[in-house]
């Protein structure tokens, strides 16, 4: 009688990831449920967050629907249905959840590791008024950082699957058709715009205030100053990535490294910068709660970095796809899938 060696029974990566990414949702929207039903628990007394009436209600509900999506998606990534998706219909929300998680992802840790160094927070400024009990922030951005983690590393697998070849090889092996004059005319617009908002958030984190809102300068604590450096680094990062694909600078880079620091560098100050926009379109402009104009300024500056950087994009890869399209001939022609053509290694098409 043989015995037989049971192999251990692997766990599917992706059901483990979309149930963490789900799970990961309901601090959030627990918070939130609560309070668009009046509750107050976590806001102190005195925060005006408890007087904030209709205005707030509306703001809580959109939030809402925002950690929702993160729900959809991490269907969307691990479902057959999901392979049917049009590219855009997928790329662009997936933008705009990592626009606005990795920020918190990078900045949430540094803020943590400076007030263990003694840095100050908002409730140590002058004047400052009492907003959130601390134990919200931490169970609102852990929450967040473990949906970024998760619902990233969804989104690699599902992209490896649909178009890894679009990003294999390196930087000097693209073709010379790959990123024409007008691509780098942009690319070297994108690149000048971005010193703006790289200048200023490293002029703030350094402790200057010029430029700020009344109220924003008195708060500017070590917190915010953490934030400051998160977003110079994705702005820097950004024309960093552009500028190496439309200059093919460093030729041996691998061409995943500069796109994947476009997509992060163009996503998060450009998602942030148009979140606090919004926050702010309600603030009257002599409101001590006002951003300073120079703010303003950024912020635009910062979404329209996002959106050229959107729209380079979406040309480089669907010339890319065109290129592999044409380049493997022994095949089945390719077919276009949502507006991108996914070709895999064999040259069939890949949906």
């Amino acid at each position: 009688m043989s015995l037989r060696t049971i192999a251990p029974r692997r766990i599917a990566p992706r059901p483990v990831l979309r149930a963490v990414a789900i799970a990961a949702c309901l601090p959030y929207l627990t918070l939130k449920a609560a309070w668009i039903c009046g509750s107050h628990v976590g806001i102190p007394e005195g925060s005006q967050l408890r007087d904030a009436g209709v205005g707030m209600a509306l703001v809580n509900a959109a939030t809402v629907l925002l950690d929702g999506a993160v729900v959809v998606l991490a269907l969307l990534l691990t479902q057959p249905w999901g392979r049917r998706v049009p590219a855009w219909l997928l790329a662009l929300p997936m933008w705009g959840a990592t626009g606005l998680l990795a920020p918190i992802m990078t900045g949430f840790p540094l803020q943590l590791l400076v007030r263990a160094l003694g840095g100050s927070t908002r409730k140590d400024a002058d004047d400052a008024e009492p907003f959130l009990d601390e134990w919200v922030y931490g169970v609102v951005y852990g929450g967040f950082i473990v949906q970024g983690l998760a619902l990233g590393a969804l989104f690699v697998l599902y992209a490896r699957d649909r178009w890894a070849p679009l990003w294999r090889g390196r930087l000097g092996e693209l073709p010379d058709g790959a990123t024409g004059p007008a691509y780098r005319v942009v690319a070297a617009v994108t690149a000048l715009l971005a010193v703006l908002p790289v200048v200023m958030h490293l002029m703030w984190a350094s402790g200057v205030t010029a430029g700020l809102g009344e109220q924003q300068a008195k708060e500017h604590t070590s917190d915010m100053a953490c934030l400051d450096v998160v977003y110079a680094l994705f702005s820097a990062a950004a024309a960093a990535g552009v500028l190496m694909v439309a200059f093919r600078l460093g030729r041996r880079v691998p061409l995943r490294v500069p796109l994947a620091l476009g997509w992060l560098g163009s996503g998060a100050p450009a998602c942030w910068g148009g979140w606090m926009t919004l926050a702010a379109l309600g603030v009257a402009p002599d409101d001590p709660d006002a951003p300073g104009r120079v703010v303003d300024l950024t912020y635009a500056v910062q979404m329209i970095i996002g959106g050229l950087l959107v729209a380079v994009g979406a040309f480089f890869f669907a010339e890319r796809a065109g290129q592999l399209a044409t380049s493997h001939t022994a095949g089945p022609g390719p077919e276009h899938t949502g507006g991108l053509v996914a070709v895999r290694a064999d040259g069939q098409a890949a949906r």
